[in-house]
């Protein structure tokens, strides 16, 4: 036996036993009992130590085989074929080989911890988007912890979730970006139609208020097709407001005209009139579409339609007396009585609206300045020709002026008048025969007589013409005989007796 704490073995122990049995005097049968109970408890004792040592080795090969498979199980989880520090083949003791497993499986293990948060956080990421997205989760609440596959953590799967999270955070961006857009174009229509964009964007979602930050803005696929349904329906009502404005505008306009409102008053509409002829898109100052705006042009157009009765008859004589006044400038001659009777019986019977009155006065008007025009050129010729007739009229009375010659004050400003006089008494012939041909060619370009205050200006022609050269002829006769009178005066002279010089 082996020696026992303190010197002790069982082999003292067992002579210590004999000599108690013999000074007791045990019988050899009893001491045979007792030695063979001895030796079963040292068997007893024995087994249960074989089968606990058993037990803790059968223990350490399950360890051991469950290292072995945790292994495995991570490195196929996390897509690794081997480590480093793995054994590659059994070898030592049980508990060398847990020994040589286990750094390596506690490495493995945080690692696949380390990957797990990786996969938590990236998934969180994706489902918080997705949730985003789909309307289901509003920006910024948190999302419940995804599960994690723990059997598939490889970078490869990693790698994916991070590209559809990349995928997924450019969708978001791009998503943002056309819900600022939107917001943008609501801030814009709003602030033209005079409407309150707060009301109107919170009304889709209220985190488009401009006091949240834009990455906290809903950009969900609601939101986004509630922004583009309400950017429709604000076009809209801009494209049919200012239709509506124009039209108004239009009737202003012709109301104004109508009733010759000065500039004063039409400037008051400023605000009103200067998108008349704008395009949807041009129109960009606030409340420049508002209703209220419209209400007051409405109002205005109303007022001017209810004052053009009482205004017509003022209106339509002005636009009578423009008309006279541009017959008169182009000296043609028309029955202004007559004109006014027939203006006056068509205003009292109110057979004829006040526009379509206006309307065709103007047209009157348009056509006598059309027909002015075509006679303006034959008309400045006519002013030259009569302007020439007045200097040879006064020609002609300084020519019988005996005195013409004195050296009287204003006499010599007179000699300078009758060169310049003379000149273009000279060009009248020119003048009358360019002024013939012209009137003539307009008589028939048009198959009328060109009638000057009244009368035919190829009359009026022919006469200076016929009374030119009678002048002429009377010029003529008065020259000879001034010189015959001036040689029967030198006859007579001869004849009469020189005196006597003595």
């Amino acid at each position: 036996c082996a020696e026992m704490a303190g010197g002790i073995t069982c082999g003292s122990l067992l002579q210590k036993l004999q000599l108690v049995w013999d000074e007791v005097g045990e019988s050899d049968e009893d001491r045979d009992k007792v030695l063979y109970q001895l030796d079963q408890e040292c068997l007893d004792v024995y087994k249960r130590k074989v089968d606990q040592a058993t037990n803790s080795r059968d223990l350490l090969i399950q360890a051991l085989d469950d290292s072995k498979i945790e292994l495995a199980r991570l490195l196929s989880a996390l897509g690794e074929k081997a480590v480093a520090r793995t054994p590659e083949k059994t070898s030592g003791t049980i508990k060398q080989q847990l020994a040589a497993i286990a750094p390596t499986l506690e490495q493995l293990n945080k690692k696949k911890n380390e990957r797990k948060r990786e996969f938590v956080s990236v998934q969180s990421q994706i489902d918080q988007i997705c949730g985003e997205i789909a309307g289901t989760t509003e920006v910024g609440e948190q999302v419940a912890t995804p599960q994690v596959n723990e059997d598939d953590l490889t970078l490869e799967r990693l790698e994916d979730f991070r590209s559809q999270l990349q995928e997924l955070e450019k969708e978001k961006s791009n998503r943002l970006e056309k819900v600022l857009e939107y917001v943008s174009m609501v801030h814009d229509l709003c602030t033209v139609l005079g409407m309150d964009f707060l009301s109107t964007v919170t009304e889709v979602h209220p985190s488009l208020d401009d006091s949240i930050a834009d990455n906290c803005k809903s950009i969900s696929d609601e939101t986004l097709s509630k922004l583009d349904k309400t950017v429709a329906t604000l076009h809209e009502d801009k494209k049919l407001r200012l239709s509506k404005l124009q039209e108004l505008v239009g009737q202003l306009y012709d109301l104004w005209d109508l009733m010759d409102a000065p500039t004063q008053e039409r400037s008051m509409f400023d605000h009103v009139t200067c998108n008349r002829s704008a395009s949807v898109d041009e129109v960009t100052a606030p409340g420049a579409l508002a209703l209220d705006l419209i209400e007051q042009a409405e109002t205005e157009v109303q007022r001017l339609d209810q004052l053009k009765y009482s205004k017509m008859k003022e209106i339509a004589f002005k636009k009578q007396t423009e008309l006279e006044d541009i017959y008169a400038g182009a000296h043609t001659v028309i029955d202004t009585a007559a004109a006014h009777m027939k203006l006056l019986a068509l205003i009292e019977a109110g057979n004829i609206e006040p526009t379509e009155l206006i309307a065709d006065m103007e047209g009157q008007i348009s056509k006598a300045k059309e027909e002015a025009l075509s006679r303006k050129d034959i008309l400045d010729k006519v002013e030259k020709w009569m302007s020439a007739c007045e200097e040879e009229s006064w020609l002609e009375d300084y020519n019988r002026d005996d005195n013409r010659y004195n050296s009287s004050r204003g006499a010599h400003l007179n000699l300078k008048r009758a060169e310049k006089a003379r000149i273009l008494v000279s060009k009248i012939p020119a003048l009358v025969e360019t002024l013939v041909a012209k009137t003539r060619a307009w008589e028939e370009s048009r198959g009328l007589s060109f009638m000057y205050d009244g009368v035919p200006l190829l009359a009026m022609l022919d006469e200076y013409v016929m009374l030119r050269e009678e002048r002429e002829e009377d010029k003529k006769r008065m020259k000879v005989g001034k010189m015959e009178l001036g040689t029967q005066t030198l006859l007579d002279s001869s004849l009469v007796p020189r005196a006597d010089v003595s």
